[in-house]
């Protein structure tokens, strides 16, 4: 089969276009893994022939080695997709010893692309469907049709019964809907009612907020037209009651689809019980009984699990038997059905009506229903071997997805040797007690919310919880390790997506390791590993609380360990600086984490602390103080070590520019620039420093201020805009945060730029306050003139900001720090106002004429022009026109760029009310 670009592949309910690489059901896409869609374009291609797995392997992961299980459990996923085996219908055999084989008719037909497919770019993060549905279409029609109008609905029914694939499965149907997107928030990981909010401002990108979060939350949501999807809510159901009707009744364009084993009792919410799948009668003939959905899912079930499984007719009532036996739950067919292979439906059956005590196992106040799974679950379990039951209940402190290598690192150890995981793994993928997702290359291991909670139960009566929460803290800690040497070896985005799903994982073992039953070492070594997540992902406020715990448990110790101690504080020094400013406890963060780096001879450690103290006094307006530290830094000899010296330069780039040596400022600042496009090292975040931005954001930051000073606004603008084009893009939201408050914001109004100050300015209250970042919000609010005067306390640098916003008065304060040195870059500008507001004309003048001296000292041709503007009006009051004429043409003379800013327009229109005037 070789179809042209204009004809598509059609068989059963699916058409194919090979080319565009889309699959397509009843006329809608078929969302399948890249990988599936590449073993079904090769089956298709060699259609009625043997296709052996070598070759499917070779052209599937030609760059990688894999294992034949690889490519079993990605043609299960397809199988399962494609519904291989329902109604009887074999798409996919396995040929012993051979291969594989696309065996249903097919035929070639003209290319009809949907007009109601997915967008281009998915606005939803649904995960790609790996079963069919059965026995649920009427159900689902009406859920599609009904949420529009409803709004609210709870799909509820016992555990098993397939509420989460019936939501997903509407979900899915209704991509393309809603003008903002669909977005899926499964509650099963998270343990507490106070993690809700926080990650739900994850999923939607919204601020959450300190104070009142849940009415912001709304306030943020109300023009949003979205579905909201909210899985497992059985363990929360008042906080998710009271999240869905504020947020439904201030946002009137959302719609919320939620599951849970009881309804919410939440006002507007609508209630949809899922029944049990309908199983056919003991009497009627063969054709009505494959008719009901119970049975086709046990037919499709043992087809998966066993190639060359066909119902006889006389094993056919044994089946409906089982059907009834399971009450028509899906998830207890699943199960028994993964057993079919093994036994055979004759033992099978003598099995379940030997131990299936529906009626007396479980707890007597649960409904046949429940009961009948937990039996289910019980039976499945009694079948494993010792080896597989081990492994089951241990992989319940699992709280997301996990690989082998994870799976073995918590399972072996007593009773289990490494060498036996693998095989327990595959037998419990096998009998449908572990779910595997196959991902490009590495397969990504799953339990049902459910069969977690029955195996963590297991794992208590064992009394292993304890030893095997031990084992997975060690492995998250190994895991995070590993992240930290790859951070600097990996591209960002690909570090994200390898790391950021452990973090369910890494917080569960957090929350064990530094509470009381916890290894209160391990939890502090965690702490510090995970410390590149949680800065990757901006989540400061989390960060600080556990580095907080950390310390706490750390005093604790009887013998602490130094570098630990040492770690966390360069983090509290970090979390403080974001949070509170260069307040007392910032400053002793980093001078103890110095005390302690210099004591265990750290020099990784010791310039750290020093970069961190540095970023602290440059908040604080202490120029001096941070140009001392950067010699300091170049002191402690970084430059044997590439990256060391790339962060040297960069902190000397930081420490003149606010000193005031703008020229030197600008050749190291473009050089850094240079030396970074040609370093080819990937990691975004400063290597040593005790504050952390992205690096190319950070350094295109300072060049864009320093720019504008020397007296190009323009290039200054185009640097400024690239910084934060850039921090967008990488979405980091401390690196946004950074660059809108010293950049973004003060060169659109230093150019004149009302318009987009004012945008930039409303973007950096929000992305502060969305990643708590309090230093940038106070920052924000001070631009705003909405803040208190107060709270510019530890705040110099943005006294000296706003000072230069052209203002109108400058205080005795500022005034004196400008005359001893103190205020380094503004100097020039401080003395220029503080002339502007004097009566002294002779005063005046002198302190105009060493402001434009002092300016053209420091290379800022941007102060020496507004000093030269203001002196040459105060020359013009007093007639001495010629030589204001030549003092401001011979300064705007020098600019290249930048005549329509508003300083140079400025400058201009003086200029212009000088020329005709007769010279003085």
């Amino acid at each position: 089969m070789s179809a042209p670009h204009d004809q598509a592949v059609h068989f059963g309910p699916y058409r194919v276009h090979p080319h565009q690489r889309l699959v397509l059901e009843a006329g809608r896409p078929l969302r399948l893994g890249r990988r599936a869609v590449d073993i079904l374009l090769i089956l298709l291609e060699q259609a009625g022939n043997v296709v052996s797995k070598q070759e499917l392997i070779a052209r599937v992961w030609p760059k990688s080695v894999v294992e034949d299980g690889n490519l079993r459990v990605h043609m299960a996923a397809l199988r399962k997709a494609l519904g291989d085996g329902q109604a009887g219908q074999r798409y996919i055999v396995t040929v012993a010893q051979r291969g594989y084989s696309f065996v249903a008719p097919l035929s070639i037909e003209p290319m009809t692309l949907p007009t109601d497919g997915e967008p281009q770019r998915p606005c939803h993060n649904l995960p790609l469907r790996h079963t069919r549905m059965i026995g649920r279409q009427a159900l689902i029609d009406t859920l599609v049709q009904q949420l529009p109008q409803q709004r609210f609905i709870t799909l509820t029914g016992p555990g098993g019964i397939g509420k989460t694939t019936v939501a997903l499965r509407v979900a899915e149907l209704l991509i393309g809907h809603y003008r903002d997107g669909i977005r899926l928030l499964d509650l099963a990981p998270l343990s507490a009612p106070s993690m809700i909010l926080p990650n739900l401002a994850a999923l939607l990108d919204l601020t959450c907020a300190e104070h009142e979060p849940l009415a912001a939350f709304a306030h943020q949501l109300h023009e949003r037209q979205m579905l909201l999807v909210i899985d497992n809510c059985e363990h929360l159901l008042d906080d998710i009651a009271l999240i869905s009707e504020t947020l439904l009744r201030h946002a009137p364009h959302l719609h919320i689809l939620t599951t849970s084993r009881e309804a919410l009792r939440a006002e507007g919410e609508c209630v949809q019980r899922l029944e049990p799948l309908a199983c056919p009668p003991a009497s009627g003939n063969r054709a009505q009984a494959l008719g009901y959905p119970a049975l086709q899912l046990l037919i499709e079930r043992a087809m998966s699990h066993q190639d060359s499984f066909e119902l006889s007719e006389a094993e056919l009532p044994l089946a409906i038997d089982i059907c009834q036996r399971l009450d028509g739950i899906p998830l207890a067919i699943e199960l028994v059905a993964a057993q079919i292979e093994r036994f055979g439906l004759p033992r099978l059956l003598v099995q379940m009506e030997n131990n299936f005590r529906l009626l007396t196992r479980g707890r007597r106040s649960a409904l046949p229903r429940q009961q009948t799974l937990r039996a289910t679950l019980d039976w499945s379990f009694d079948l494993l071997t010792p080896c597989e039951q081990i492994c089951l209940r241990r992989l319940a402190v699992f709280r997301g997805g996990f690989s082998l290598a994870s799976a073995a690192a918590v399972i072996a150890g007593e009773q289990v040797a490494p060498s036996e995981v693998l095989g327990s793994i595959t037998q419990l993928v096998a009998k449908s007690l572990l779910n595997v997702e196959a991902g490009d290359d590495e397969m990504v291991y799953r339990l049902l919310d459910i069969t977690r909670t029955y195996a963590l139960e297991q794992l208590s009566v064992a009394d292993e919880l304890q030893t095997t929460r031990e084992r997975h803290a060690e492995r998250c800690l190994a895991l995070m390790n590993q992240a930290q040497d790859d951070w600097e070896l990996i591209a960002t985005q690909a570090w994200i997506d390898r790391y950021a799903p452990l973090r369910e994982d890494i917080r569960a073992a957090l929350d064990w390791g530094l509470g009381d039953k916890g290894v209160h070492l391990l939890g502090i070594r965690l702490t510090v590993g995970a410390m590149p997540l949680w800065q990757e992902l901006s989540l400061l406020r989390e960060h600080g609380l556990y580095v907080g715990k950390a310390l706490a448990r750390l005093q604790q110790s009887s013998a602490p360990s130094q570098r630990l101690h040492m770690m966390l504080q360069l983090a509290l020094g970090s979390f403080s600086y974001h949070t509170q400013g260069g307040t007392p406890q910032t400053i002793e963060a980093f001078a103890c984490a110095r005390r302690l780096a210099e004591g265990g001879k750290d020099l990784a450690g010791q310039l750290r602390a020093v970069s961190g103290h540095m970023a602290v006094n440059l908040c604080c307006g202490n120029y001096r103080e941070a140009l001392a530290q950067s010699l300091h830094f170049d002191q402690l000899g970084p430059q044997t070590e590439p990256l060391l010296a790339l962060s040297a330069q960069r902190l000397r780039v930081l420490a003149q520019h606010f000193a005031g040596n703008q020229a030197l400022a600008l050749h190291n600042a473009e050089q850094v620039i240079q030396r970074m496009a040609h370093s080819g090292h990937l990691n975004r975040f400063t290597h040593g420093f005790g504050v952390q931005y992205d690096q190319s954001v950070a350094s295109l930051t300072i060049l864009a201020r320093t720019l504008w000073l020397r007296g190009f606004p323009e290039r200054a603008w185009r640097t400024a805009s690239q910084a934060l084009d850039l921090a967008l893009q990488i979405n980091h939201g401390t690196s946004i945060c950074y660059t809108l408050a010293l950049a973004g914001v003060v060169i659109a109004r230093y150019n004149g730029d009302t318009s987009a100050a004012d945008s930039l300015l409303q973007l950096l209250l929000q992305q502060s306050q969305k990643h708590s970042v309090q230093l940038f919000h106070t920052w924000a609010q001070h631009y705003a003139g909405t803040a208190q005067q107060a709270s510019l306390q530890g705040l110099g640098l943005v006294e000296d900001l706003l000072l230069t916003f052209q203002a109108s008065e400058v205080s005795d304060s500022a005034f004196e720090r400008a005359r001893n040195g103190a205020a380094g870059w503004c100097t020039p500008e401080i003395l220029r106002v503080r002339a502007e507001g004097m009566t002294d004309a002779r005063g005046a003048e002198a302190l105009l004429l060493e402001a434009m001296g002092l300016a053209h000292q420091q290379g800022a041709l941007a102060w020496e022009l507004r000093s030269a503007t203001s002196l040459a009006r105060l020359w013009k009051s007093q007639g001495r026109l010629r030589v204001a004429r030549e003092l401001v043409g011979s300064v705007y003379g020098q600019f290249t760029e930048g005549f329509a800013t508003h300083d140079l327009t400025r400058a201009r229109r003086l200029l212009d009310e000088l020329q005709d005037k007769r010279p003085a």
